[in-house]
């Protein structure tokens, strides 16, 4: 076995823009020829791929699978719209959305060692970008594994510019099997890909962006002649109106703006004698 010094690495590297990783493995088996390694890394798509990796992937597809009471949400980029909309990465996107989902991961880190036709998602993709010519990016993933009743409810917008997720709780079978039910949580989930919520409630909106808001209206007042000793008593109206523009439950429902999603949730609750809760919800927009 050909002893694989760390300069022949970096050479290779040089060469190729690949890896160090990739660039030792090649050096190993190629057995420390140059010119093979560097023509084992063009088969498998690393030296094209890295090569690519310094143009911007904006585009590509935001996808969902939900089975039963697993729910996945996933985006992968790439560069074109074109590429985007084409057979080969629509299946891509399929293939790897499938290993995604038989797998048990939770993080977008993990889901890049995902074991995928006998490499890894993260090297499967690179791999991926010679044969589709485009740069690549596996970008977000998401998961929901639900426990008790409720269902898990998801919708793609525009081809998939915008995915959602959502995960709502009942109490008993009977309401997670009832069409009222599952109409209004698919509603939900158009409202969500619609309106942009940062957060189900209060309660678990960012409380740095709470802060930064509350800074910005501070200064706005200001700024109008608003006296600071009036403001403890404006800002928590302005607070308030940040809940109703960035918390799901405060917000006006998309399909009946007289009533908020809040009320929407509870009047089918009492309707159908169970309680409903609207547990989380991610919501993936293209490039952002």
């Amino acid at each position: 076995m050909a002893d694989i010094t760390p300069a022949m690495v970096k050479e290779l590297r040089v060469m190729t823009d690949a890896g160090m990783m990739d660039c030792k493995n090649a050096l190993v088996a190629c057995e420390g020829n140059m010119d093979e390694a560097v023509k084992y890394l063009r088969e498998k798509g690393i030296a094209k791929a890295a090569k690519k990796a310094d143009r911007e992937a904006k585009e590509g597809i935001v996808a969902t699978i939900v089975d039963g009471k697993d729910g996945i949400i996933y985006e992968i980029n790439c560069e074109t719209d074109f590429c985007a909309k084409g057979d080969k990465f629509k299946n891509l996107v399929a293939e790897i959305g499938a290993a995604l989902k038989a797998s048990d991961v939770t993080t977008v880190e993990a889901a890049q060692g995902v074991a995928i036709n006998g490499t890894t998602v993260e090297k499967y993709l690179a791999e991926q970008c010679a044969a589709i010519g485009e740069n690549m990016k596996f970008r977000k993933f998401g998961r929901y594994t639900m426990g008790g009743e409720g269902t898990l409810a998801s919708y793609i917008h525009m081809g998939g510019k915008v995915g959602v997720l959502l995960h709502v709780s009942c109490g008993n079978a009977a309401t997670a099997a009832n069409a009222e039910f599952l109409a209004m949580c698919k509603d939900l989930t158009l409202h969500i890909a619609a309106c942009a919520p940062k957060s189900v409630d209060s309660s678990s909106l960012d409380p740095a962006f709470v802060a930064e808001e509350q800074e910005i209206a501070k200064a706005q007042l200001l700024a109008e002649g608003k006296p600071e000793a009036l403001l403890e008593k404006i800002l928590p109206g302005k607070l308030k109106a940040l809940y109703k523009q960035s918390c799901l439950m405060s917000q006006e429902f998309v399909k009946d703006p007289s009533i908020s999603v809040e009320k929407l949730v509870a009047e089918t609750g009492k309707k159908l004698g169970d309680t409903i809760k609207v547990e989380s919800f991610y919501r993936y927009q293209l490039g952002a």
